[in-house]
């Protein structure tokens, strides 16, 4: 589960429309302001496109529009996430983000398993921070089929 030694996860928390979310620091290489992606004819709803990462092209994906919520409206202050999934690299489009912390392991707490066509696999869990929630995000569950999805 990416947890150090002493049984503590890095988290970087960002909003999808007014939700709250949440990946390890570990799989973030950077992130950088919005830029307009290239379309990629015949790609699934949340791929975006792609952009150059200084001579890397890289594909963005419409995070909001992957987990079955309201596709993203781009805006100045919306932010792409770089991650490292596996051997690729992924844009993740989000609205902004809002916090780096750290939780002991203890404190993410199990999804409640509320319908048949929620994919458990990608959500690692919910962790209670004050008066909000933040749900955990499994990148690799998410964005690990992307291969296939392409052929």
């Amino acid at each position: 589960m990416g947890i150090s030694g002493n049984g503590m996860l890095e988290l970087i928390a960002f909003t999808l429309g007014d939700q709250e979310f949440c990946i390890e620091v570990m799989s973030v290489r950077e992130i950088r302001s919005w830029t307009p992606a290239t379309i990629l004819p015949h790609s699934p709803g949340h791929v975006r496109g792609v952009i150059n990462l200084r001579g890397v092209v890289l594909p963005v994906m419409d995070l909001a529009e992957r987990l079955g919520l309201a596709p993203a409206e781009p805006s100045e202050a919306s932010v792409i996430i770089v991650t490292q999934i596996g051997n690729q690299i992924i844009g993740l489009l989000v609205d902004l983000v809002s916090d780096i912390f750290t939780v002991s392991a203890e404190d993410v707490h199990a999804a409640p398993d509320v319908s048949k066509t929620m994919d458990r696999d990608q959500i690692r869990g919910m962790i209670p921070m004050d008066e909000r929630m933040i749900c955990f995000l499994q990148l690799d569950a998410l964005f690990g089929t992307m291969e296939s999805e392409a052929a």
